[in-house]
Protein backbone atom coordinates (compact mmCIF):
# COMPACT_ATOMS: atom_id res chain seq x y z
CA UNK A 1 0.00 0.00 0.00
CA UNK A 2 1.09 3.58 -0.63
CA UNK A 3 2.88 5.53 2.07
CA UNK A 4 1.22 8.77 1.01
CA UNK A 5 -0.64 10.71 3.72
CA UNK A 6 -3.99 9.13 4.52
CA UNK A 7 -6.38 9.05 7.45
CA UNK A 8 -3.95 6.68 9.18
CA UNK A 9 -0.76 8.70 8.71
CA UNK A 10 -1.63 12.39 8.53
CA UNK A 11 -1.51 14.30 11.81
CA UNK A 12 -4.94 15.74 12.54
CA UNK A 13 -5.52 17.85 15.63
CA UNK A 14 -7.91 16.21 18.14
CA UNK A 15 -11.30 17.85 18.63
CA UNK A 16 -12.91 18.46 22.01
CA UNK A 17 -16.59 17.51 22.30
CA UNK A 18 -17.54 18.78 25.73
CA UNK A 19 -15.42 16.72 28.12
CA UNK A 20 -14.82 14.09 25.45
CA UNK A 21 -12.04 14.01 22.85
CA UNK A 22 -12.09 12.82 19.25
CA UNK A 23 -8.56 11.64 18.50
CA UNK A 24 -8.01 11.10 14.77
CA UNK A 25 -4.96 8.85 15.08
CA UNK A 26 -7.40 6.29 13.64
CA UNK A 27 -10.55 7.03 11.62
CA UNK A 28 -13.83 7.48 13.45
CA UNK A 29 -17.35 6.28 12.69
CA UNK A 30 -20.47 8.44 12.72
CA UNK A 31 -23.61 6.34 12.98
CA UNK A 32 -26.75 7.83 11.41
CA UNK A 33 -30.00 8.05 13.39
CA UNK A 34 -32.70 9.64 11.22
CA UNK A 35 -35.85 10.85 12.96
CA UNK A 36 -37.47 11.71 9.63
CA UNK A 37 -40.39 9.94 7.94
CA UNK A 38 -38.95 10.48 4.45
CA UNK A 39 -35.19 9.87 4.44
CA UNK A 40 -33.98 7.98 1.37
CA UNK A 41 -33.02 4.77 3.20
CA UNK A 42 -34.37 4.56 6.75
CA UNK A 43 -37.17 7.13 6.84
CA UNK A 44 -39.78 6.32 9.50
CA UNK A 45 -37.84 3.44 11.09
CA UNK A 46 -36.96 5.20 14.34
CA UNK A 47 -40.09 7.08 15.35
CA UNK A 48 -40.59 4.97 18.48
CA UNK A 49 -38.49 5.69 21.56
CA UNK A 50 -37.69 2.02 22.21
CA UNK A 51 -36.44 1.49 18.65
CA UNK A 52 -34.33 4.67 18.78
CA UNK A 53 -32.73 3.50 22.02
CA UNK A 54 -32.06 0.01 20.67
CA UNK A 55 -30.52 1.36 17.45
CA UNK A 56 -28.30 3.81 19.33
CA UNK A 57 -27.17 1.09 21.70
CA UNK A 58 -26.45 -1.21 18.77
CA UNK A 59 -24.39 1.38 16.92
CA UNK A 60 -22.37 2.25 20.02
CA UNK A 61 -21.76 -1.43 20.76
CA UNK A 62 -20.56 -1.99 17.19
CA UNK A 63 -18.05 0.82 17.45
CA UNK A 64 -19.69 4.14 16.58
CA UNK A 65 -17.73 7.11 17.92
CA UNK A 66 -20.47 9.64 17.13
CA UNK A 67 -24.25 9.36 16.80
CA UNK A 68 -25.58 11.81 14.19
CA UNK A 69 -29.23 12.70 14.75
CA UNK A 70 -31.27 14.45 12.08
CA UNK A 71 -34.92 15.48 11.88
CA UNK A 72 -35.02 17.04 8.39
CA UNK A 73 -34.53 14.94 5.27
CA UNK A 74 -31.90 16.24 2.84
CA UNK A 75 -32.47 13.60 0.14
CA UNK A 76 -32.79 14.91 -3.43
CA UNK A 77 -36.21 16.48 -3.91
CA UNK A 78 -36.97 16.78 -0.21
CA UNK A 79 -38.98 19.78 0.94
CA UNK A 80 -37.75 21.62 4.04
CA UNK A 81 -40.01 21.38 7.07
CA UNK A 82 -40.79 24.25 9.43
CA UNK A 83 -38.53 25.00 12.38
CA UNK A 84 -41.23 24.15 14.92
CA UNK A 85 -41.65 20.68 13.42
CA UNK A 86 -37.90 20.08 13.43
CA UNK A 87 -37.68 21.05 17.10
CA UNK A 88 -40.64 18.81 17.90
CA UNK A 89 -39.02 15.83 16.20
CA UNK A 90 -35.56 16.16 17.71
CA UNK A 91 -35.36 17.78 21.16
CA UNK A 92 -37.09 15.23 23.38
CA UNK A 93 -35.58 12.17 21.65
CA UNK A 94 -32.13 13.77 21.97
CA UNK A 95 -32.61 14.53 25.66
CA UNK A 96 -33.63 10.96 26.38
CA UNK A 97 -30.73 9.48 24.41
CA UNK A 98 -28.23 11.77 26.16
CA UNK A 99 -29.60 10.66 29.51
CA UNK A 100 -29.49 6.99 28.47
CA UNK A 101 -25.99 7.16 26.92
CA UNK A 102 -24.10 9.88 28.82
CA UNK A 103 -20.68 8.81 27.49
CA UNK A 104 -21.71 9.04 23.82
CA UNK A 105 -20.90 11.92 21.48
CA UNK A 106 -23.97 13.25 19.65
CA UNK A 107 -23.94 15.42 16.54
CA UNK A 108 -27.00 17.23 15.23
CA UNK A 109 -27.79 17.37 11.52
CA UNK A 110 -29.42 20.78 11.19
CA UNK A 111 -29.03 23.99 9.19
CA UNK A 112 -30.94 26.16 11.69
CA UNK A 113 -29.05 28.11 14.36
CA UNK A 114 -32.00 28.01 16.77
CA UNK A 115 -32.22 24.22 16.51
CA UNK A 116 -28.45 23.96 16.92
CA UNK A 117 -28.59 26.02 20.11
CA UNK A 118 -31.52 24.06 21.56
CA UNK A 119 -29.80 20.75 20.83
CA UNK A 120 -26.46 21.79 22.33
CA UNK A 121 -28.36 23.00 25.40
CA UNK A 122 -29.98 19.53 25.50
CA UNK A 123 -26.63 17.73 25.59
CA UNK A 124 -25.43 17.42 21.98
CA UNK A 125 -21.78 18.09 21.12
CA UNK A 126 -21.36 18.78 17.36
CA UNK A 127 -23.33 20.67 14.71
CA UNK A 128 -23.51 19.05 11.27
CA UNK A 129 -24.77 21.64 8.77
CA UNK A 130 -25.53 20.41 5.24
CA UNK A 131 -25.89 24.01 4.04
CA UNK A 132 -22.48 25.20 5.21
CA UNK A 133 -24.18 28.19 6.83
CA UNK A 134 -26.01 29.23 3.64
CA UNK A 135 -29.52 28.64 5.01
CA UNK A 136 -29.14 30.58 8.27
CA UNK A 137 -26.95 33.67 8.56
CA UNK A 138 -26.79 33.23 12.34
CA UNK A 139 -25.28 29.74 12.26
CA UNK A 140 -21.58 30.65 12.39
CA UNK A 141 -21.99 33.13 15.23
CA UNK A 142 -24.11 30.65 17.14
CA UNK A 143 -21.57 27.84 16.79
CA UNK A 144 -18.78 30.21 17.85
CA UNK A 145 -20.75 31.30 20.91
CA UNK A 146 -21.49 27.69 21.86
CA UNK A 147 -17.81 26.65 21.39
CA UNK A 148 -18.71 23.39 19.65
CA UNK A 149 -17.24 21.61 16.61
CA UNK A 150 -18.86 22.38 13.26
CA UNK A 151 -19.13 20.08 10.25
CA UNK A 152 -18.87 22.22 7.13
CA UNK A 153 -20.49 20.49 4.16
CA UNK A 154 -20.53 21.54 0.51
CA UNK A 155 -23.91 21.52 -1.19
CA UNK A 156 -24.78 23.06 -4.55
CA UNK A 157 -28.35 24.33 -4.43
CA UNK A 158 -30.92 23.01 -1.98
CA UNK A 159 -32.18 19.48 -1.33
CA UNK A 160 -35.28 20.37 -3.32
CA UNK A 161 -33.39 21.37 -6.50
CA UNK A 162 -29.75 20.27 -6.13
CA UNK A 163 -29.93 17.46 -8.69
CA UNK A 164 -31.76 19.48 -11.34
CA UNK A 165 -28.59 21.33 -12.45
CA UNK A 166 -25.69 19.69 -10.60
CA UNK A 167 -22.02 20.63 -10.89
CA UNK A 168 -20.52 18.86 -13.90
CA UNK A 169 -16.81 19.75 -13.94
CA UNK A 170 -13.80 20.99 -11.94
CA UNK A 171 -15.37 19.63 -8.76
CA UNK A 172 -12.11 19.27 -6.84
CA UNK A 173 -11.23 22.92 -7.46
CA UNK A 174 -14.79 24.04 -6.67
CA UNK A 175 -14.81 22.29 -3.29
CA UNK A 176 -11.27 23.34 -2.43
CA UNK A 177 -12.13 27.00 -3.08
CA UNK A 178 -15.37 26.64 -1.10
CA UNK A 179 -13.55 25.17 1.91
CA UNK A 180 -10.88 27.87 1.73
CA UNK A 181 -13.44 30.68 1.79
CA UNK A 182 -15.77 29.14 4.35
CA UNK A 183 -13.04 28.08 6.78
CA UNK A 184 -11.66 31.63 6.71
CA UNK A 185 -15.12 33.01 7.46
CA UNK A 186 -15.65 30.51 10.27
CA UNK A 187 -12.26 31.33 11.80
CA UNK A 188 -13.06 35.05 11.68
CA UNK A 189 -16.38 34.33 13.39
CA UNK A 190 -14.55 32.50 16.19
CA UNK A 191 -15.27 28.86 15.30
CA UNK A 192 -12.25 26.80 16.34
CA UNK A 193 -12.99 23.15 15.50
CA UNK A 194 -14.06 22.41 11.92
CA UNK A 195 -14.65 19.13 10.08
CA UNK A 196 -14.78 19.16 6.28
CA UNK A 197 -17.44 17.23 4.34
CA UNK A 198 -17.35 17.50 0.51
CA UNK A 199 -21.02 16.50 0.33
CA UNK A 200 -21.21 13.38 -1.81
CA UNK A 201 -24.45 13.50 -3.80
CA UNK A 202 -25.38 17.06 -2.91
CA UNK A 203 -25.59 18.78 -6.28
CA UNK A 204 -22.96 16.74 -8.13
CA UNK A 205 -23.09 14.41 -11.10
CA UNK A 206 -22.16 10.76 -10.75
CA UNK A 207 -18.73 11.37 -12.27
CA UNK A 208 -18.14 14.33 -9.99
CA UNK A 209 -18.93 12.22 -6.94
CA UNK A 210 -16.27 9.73 -7.95
CA UNK A 211 -13.83 12.56 -8.71
CA UNK A 212 -14.37 13.81 -5.15
CA UNK A 213 -13.60 10.35 -3.83
CA UNK A 214 -10.55 9.90 -6.02
CA UNK A 215 -9.13 13.30 -5.03
CA UNK A 216 -10.34 13.39 -1.42
CA UNK A 217 -7.01 14.32 0.17
CA UNK A 218 -6.57 17.22 -2.25
CA UNK A 219 -9.67 18.85 -0.76
CA UNK A 220 -8.22 18.95 2.76
CA UNK A 221 -6.92 22.21 4.15
CA UNK A 222 -5.17 23.20 7.40
CA UNK A 223 -4.91 19.54 8.42
CA UNK A 224 -8.63 19.53 9.24
CA UNK A 225 -10.43 16.18 9.48
CA UNK A 226 -12.33 14.98 6.41
CA UNK A 227 -15.72 13.28 6.62
CA UNK A 228 -16.98 10.91 3.92
CA UNK A 229 -20.72 10.25 3.76
CA UNK A 230 -21.35 7.74 0.97
CA UNK A 231 -23.52 5.25 2.82
CA UNK A 232 -26.08 3.56 0.51
CA UNK A 233 -26.20 6.60 -1.80
CA UNK A 234 -27.15 6.74 -5.46
CA UNK A 235 -23.50 6.98 -6.52
CA UNK A 236 -23.37 3.30 -5.59
CA UNK A 237 -26.75 2.27 -6.93
CA UNK A 238 -26.29 3.91 -10.33
CA UNK A 239 -23.07 1.98 -10.92
CA UNK A 240 -24.08 -1.51 -9.80
CA UNK A 241 -27.85 -1.25 -10.34
CA UNK A 242 -28.93 -1.64 -6.73
CA UNK A 243 -31.41 0.02 -4.40
CA UNK A 244 -30.39 1.63 -1.08
CA UNK A 245 -31.55 -1.49 0.76
CA UNK A 246 -29.15 -3.58 -1.36
CA UNK A 247 -26.16 -1.22 -1.26
CA UNK A 248 -24.27 -2.40 1.82
CA UNK A 249 -21.51 -4.14 -0.12
CA UNK A 250 -21.06 -1.13 -2.40
CA UNK A 251 -20.97 1.12 0.66
CA UNK A 252 -18.16 -0.92 2.18
CA UNK A 253 -16.18 -0.70 -1.07
CA UNK A 254 -16.50 3.09 -1.17
CA UNK A 255 -15.75 3.43 2.55
CA UNK A 256 -12.55 1.46 2.00
CA UNK A 257 -11.53 3.71 -0.89
CA UNK A 258 -12.36 6.78 1.22
CA UNK A 259 -10.10 5.52 4.01
CA UNK A 260 -7.24 4.98 1.58
CA UNK A 261 -7.81 8.46 0.18
CA UNK A 262 -7.69 10.21 3.55
CA UNK A 263 -11.13 10.11 5.24
CA UNK A 264 -11.01 10.62 9.02
CA UNK A 265 -14.72 10.04 9.66
CA UNK A 266 -17.09 7.63 7.92
CA UNK A 267 -20.76 8.63 8.19
CA UNK A 268 -22.71 5.37 7.88
CA UNK A 269 -25.95 3.54 8.46
CA UNK A 270 -24.08 0.25 9.10
CA UNK A 271 -21.51 0.62 11.85
CA UNK A 272 -20.24 -2.94 12.13
CA UNK A 273 -19.21 -3.12 8.48
CA UNK A 274 -17.53 0.30 8.64
CA UNK A 275 -15.55 -0.76 11.71
CA UNK A 276 -14.41 -3.90 9.89
CA UNK A 277 -13.27 -1.82 6.92
CA UNK A 278 -11.23 0.42 9.21
CA UNK A 279 -9.70 -2.55 11.03
CA UNK A 280 -8.69 -4.32 7.82
CA UNK A 281 -7.24 -1.22 6.14
CA UNK A 282 -5.36 -0.37 9.32
CA UNK A 283 -3.94 -3.89 9.62
CA UNK A 284 -2.86 -3.91 5.99
CA UNK A 285 -1.14 -0.54 6.34
CA UNK A 286 0.69 -1.43 9.56
CA UNK A 287 1.64 -5.01 8.66
CA UNK A 288 5.00 -4.21 7.09
CA UNK A 289 7.06 -6.68 5.14
CA UNK A 290 6.31 -10.43 5.24
CA UNK A 291 9.05 -12.40 7.00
Amino acid sequence: MSDKDTSFTKKIRPIACGNKILDFSTPKIMGVLNLTPDSFYDGGKFHQERIRKEQTEKMLHEGADIIDIGAVSSRPGAELIEEQEEQKRIIRPLQRLVAEFPEAIFSIDTFRASVARACIDSGAHIINDVSGGAFDENMYATVAELHVPYILMHMYGTPENMQQSPITENITEVIRQYFTEKVSTLRNAGVEDIILDPGFGFGKTLKCNYAILRNLEEQRMDNLPLLAGVSRKSMINKVINTKPSEALNGTTVLNTIALLKGANILRVHDVKEAREAIDIVRFARELGECE
